[in-house]
């Protein structure tokens, strides 16, 4: 570069702090939050165009599925996965608490809202284990298939769903269900794992020997991106 275009220059960023004075941490997690959410927005899609291809009434109603809930023998459509989404959006309040507590550098507190955000996250993952196990052990009823048994089409009373077969109906269902909710429990149960690390370096003093708690405020981005994620799977799975 020239003297005199270095003249016009004089501020050109070398490194360091960037000049929307974001570190490098936040902004590669920014990066993968973003390829994450086209991930996401791929498999959401491709559900919709499948349930749209099978939208003559094989497809089944995620509120005739879904209306478990735990010691209740009435069916309760959707009122469980609503709980969980109501758990999982208060622990993303406590995520907020604990980096609005960083902020303030307050261990304490910070320690404390890691904790809740970290039991609204095992929360979750223990809820979202029940409901798959509902899901795949089915009704007692069941319902007569016609599958594909020693290479014969043979009617079949099954119950529940795998990845080969679907009580409920259109067996495609199930599998999208396995892989968009499972794929979102495997972020959540990450989530949680990250967020407990974070909560002994912060138990230990790491953060306050660095001078500050952007752990947390990185740990915090992927957890809200999770929150959102499911309030999009919850909307566009199971109410529409």
């Amino acid at each position: 570069m020239s003297d005199h275009a270095s003249a016009d220059y004089p501020s050109n960023w070398g490194g360091g702090v960037s000049p929307l004075k974001v570190s490098y941490g936040k902004l590669f997690m920014w990066f993968f939050l973003i390829s994450d959410a086209l991930t996401f927005s791929a498999f959401l899609s491709a559900y919709g165009f499948m349930r749209h291809k099978f939208s003559g009434g094989e497809w089944p109603a995620p509120s005739t599925v879904f209306h478990h809930f735990p010691f209740v023998h009435a069916e309760l459509p959707l009122a469980y996965v609503g709980l969980m989404t109501f758990i999982l959006i208060m622990s993303s309040v406590t995520m907020v608490l604990a980096v609005e507590a960083g902020h303030r550098k307050d261990k304490k507190d910070v320690m404390m809202w890691m904790f809740f955000t970290i039991i609204g996250g095992f929360a979750f993952v223990g809820s979202q284990a029940w409901e798959w196990y509902h899901f795949i052990t089915g009704t007692e009823a069941g319902h007569w298939k016609d599958l594909i048994v020693d290479g014969k089409v043979t009617k079949t009373l099954v119950h529940g769903a795998n990845l080969t077969y679907n009580e409920y109906g259109n067996s495609l269902f199930g599998a999208f269900f396995f892989f968009i909710t499972g794929f979102h429990g495997f972020h959540v149960f990450s989530g949680v794992m990250i967020n407990i690390t974070i909560f002994i370096m912060v138990a230990r003093g790491v953060m306050e020997k660095r001078g500050h708690y952007e752990m947390v405020e990185k740990v915090g981005l992927y957890w809200h991106f999770v929150d959102l994620v499911w309030v999009f799977v919850f909307t566009f799975f199971y109410l529409l």
